[in-house]
């Protein structure tokens, strides 16, 4: 009953509420709905929808539970409907023998066991009153969280929230509606394909209209099923996008996004004041954050303010006077705001009010200008050796797995422990373009491992995170990074849409560096990028080279016997030509004397050195390759292949 002071609707509230237009969220039935008229109450801030606050009544006799009638319970209550597994919270109607309970919205419209909507599936669909988690095929954006869903039994693993397909109904989309944003003309429900004349997309969000959609033929305005039941804002003040209060403008408008340097074409957020503009997704830019492209946390900046700077993930030019990402302790360090926000490159974490920890990523000790103590190695001491004249084929770092070669390297006081002395710089913990978060330098596993950017067996030390697994090899790869191959010009990692041919090996790779440079197609696989540019074998030093020239001749490896392409990358020592694939093999990764499971069964890595070659089981022909596996407990079985194993 309407009074001076306000509205009373016992059964929904108990305080006297005032007529009130909002499109929110309605506290009566935890819905949306199509139309803004509803009732308030400013000092408990309660929002109910007309048509839940007229209808409500004492109790209903609801033809789902015929037996006993529902009482309408205004005590809040974590509570779940037993006729389309929604929770809610505030106001439902209730069996209290029974422990039956039913929403607002089920009450007037409960949904039905078997139902045909053809807008949203072809087949009908049954409503499964089992609470799962799934992910809905009406492409509503969200998650199905542990409630009941529309199912096809024609097709397989199709799901449906249960509002998703009821909203079809026309109970719940009225043909015409009144809606703030068009408050001219009246929206009309269309279904099926959007006029020829408009572009298809919602004024609001950009995103291309579903079959079912609110349309203006007078104003050529469209507005999809999101922003008719929940639209964005129509003003807001939030201090992390900017210091004034931003209105949002409803109409096709070309502009930059201060935020994100990024061009629009429709509906920003605006600040008259400052001539300011944002797109609505840009108002959730994290404020500090970790990417895979820089050791040091990132700051998102109003104003980059560095004149002639690239993006430290896209490698494009920035344009200073707009927003990005920059480091706070390396100037010129900047990223534009939407590759900072890359999925392949943020991990989704806010930092802005976590303390950065002071991480002990020192991987060793200094004793004294030669000595060291590596934390793989804390038992003894390690010695540095100069090199640069003796190859060392024999003796192996712990940590690669190459050769000592010409580099310098530091070996046990003690025993017969050696790394590389740029491999013991290794840090414990790094960041690293191929994964979102930070990997940590695991040295002690048992077996072996397969290298998730170059797919090689290796059983030296790696980064790890989860499943991920880099060998060190790949993890030295860092931005830019330059290649003999390709001397004009640095390589970059980008993520790409497909696959690439690397010039190195002509295979398509899924993890490829590449060169940013304007009409220089070069790509290089990180197996290939990793190859060693020198090898011994047999006493003779085999350099890697790059190709030649098309037309230049056939080759033969020395090896295997057979032809080369010259047009990939082979190692060669005087007039000798050997394939890469003959100088490196499949296990160039494991450490000679040192023992696998693989497939089920135990085999002993050993280097073929020998002055007879041994015969593999099963290419049934000698073993050419430089480590070679022996199948332990069987004196002379010996394998030259990952696919001889196989």
């Amino acid at each position: 009953m309407d009074s001076d002071e306000g509205v009373s609707l016992p059964w929904i509230h108990k305080h006297l509420m005032v007529p009130w237009n909002d499109m929110r969220k309605g506290d009566c039935c935890g819905r949306f709905e199509a139309i803004s008229a509803g009732y308030y109450c400013k000092s408990c801030d309660f929002f109910a929808h007309k048509k839940c606050g007229d209808e409500a009544s004492e109790s209903i006799q609801h033809p789902s539970h015929s037996i006993h009638p529902l009482w309408l319970q205004s005590i809040p209550h974590k509570n779940v409907c037993n006729l389309c597994g929604s929770k809610f919270v505030d106001i439902y109607y209730r069996c209290e023998i029974c422990n039956f309970n039913v929403d607002l919205h089920c009450a007037k419209y409960p949904p039905p066991e078997v139902i045909d909507v053809s807008v949203t599936h072809p087949h009908k669909l049954t409503l499964f009153k089992k609470r799962i988690t799934f992910d809905c095929d009406a492409k509503c954006g969200k998650r199905g969280d542990y409630e009941f869903a529309y199912k096809c039994h024609e097709c397989d693993d199709i799901s449906f929230h249960v509002d998703c397909v009821w909203n079809q109904l026309e109970v719940e989309h009225p043909l015409e509606v009144n809606h703030s944003y068009h408050s001219v003309h009246a929206l009309k429900l269309l279904t099926g394909q959007p006029p020829e004349y408009s572009d298809g997309k919602c004024r609001l969000c950009g995103k291309k209209v579903d079959k079912v959609f609110y349309h203006c033929s007078s104003c050529n305005f469209t507005l999809d099923m999101c922003c008719v039941l929940n639209p964005p804002q129509q003003s807001l003040l939030d201090l992390r996008a900017h210091d004034h209060q931003l209105s949002l403008v409803p109409r096709l408008d070309s502009f930059t996004c201060n935020a994100c340097g990024l061009k629009g074409d429709r509906s920003p957020y605006v600040c008259f004041q400052c001539d300011f503009k944002i797109h609505q997704d840009c108002l959730g830019l994290p404020r500090i954050i970790n990417i895979t492209r820089h050791d040091h946390r990132i700051s998102r900046t109003s104003v980059l303010g560095v004149v002639g700077s690239v993006c430290g993930v896209c490698r494009k030019k920035v344009d200073w006077t707009y927003g990005g990402y920059s480091c706070q302790r390396c100037p010129g360090y900047v990223v534009h705001s939407k590759c900072a926000t890359r999925q392949d490159v943020w991990n989704e974490k806010e930092l802005e009010g976590v303390p950065e920890e002071i991480e002990d990523i020192e991987p060793y000790i200094v004793i004294d200008e030669n000595t060291i103590q590596h934390f793989s190695h804390k038992e003894h001491y390690l010695r540095l050796n100069v090199n640069g004249v003796l190859y060392e084929v024999s003796k192996r770092c712990n940590a690669c797995i190459h050769p000592i070669g010409l580099q310098s390297f530091y070996d046990c006081i003690d025993c017969d422990f050696v790394l590389h002395q740029n491999c013991a710089a290794h840090p414990k913990n790094r960041w690293h373009m191929l994964h979102s978060e930070q990997l940590t330098l695991v040295t002690n596993e048992v077996g072996f491992f397969q290298c998730g950017a170059c797919l090689r067996m290796s059983n030296g030390f790696m980064y790890k995170f989860g499943d991920t697994k880099l060998d060190v090899r790949c993890i030295s790869i860092s931005e830019p990074f330059f290649h003999p191959s390709h001397p004009l010009h640095p390589l970059y990692y980008l993520s790409l849409d497909k696959d690439e041919i690397c010039n190195g090996c002509n295979l398509e790779e899924p993890h490829v560096l590449r060169c940013i440079e304007d009409g220089c197609e070069f790509f290089l696989g990180f197996k290939c990028a990793t190859l060693p540019q020198v090898v011994m074998i047999d006493g003779d030093l085999l350099s890697l080279c790059y190709g030649e020239e098309e037309g230049s001749g056939k080759y033969w490896c020395d090896i295997c016997e057979k032809e080369t392409n010259p047009e990939t990358w082979f190692y060669k020592a005087h007039s000798a030509i050997f394939h890469k694939e003959c100088v490196v093999g499949d296990f160039s990764g494991l450490m000679p004397r040192t023992t696998i499971e693989y497939l089920d069964r135990s085999f002993e890595v050993v280097l073929n050195d020998g002055t007879t070659r041994p015969f593999c089981k099963g290419c049934e022909s000698r073993c050419i390759y430089p480590i070679i596996l022996k199948l332990l407990g069987n004196s002379d079985t010996y394998f030259c292949s990952d696919k001889c194993i196989c």
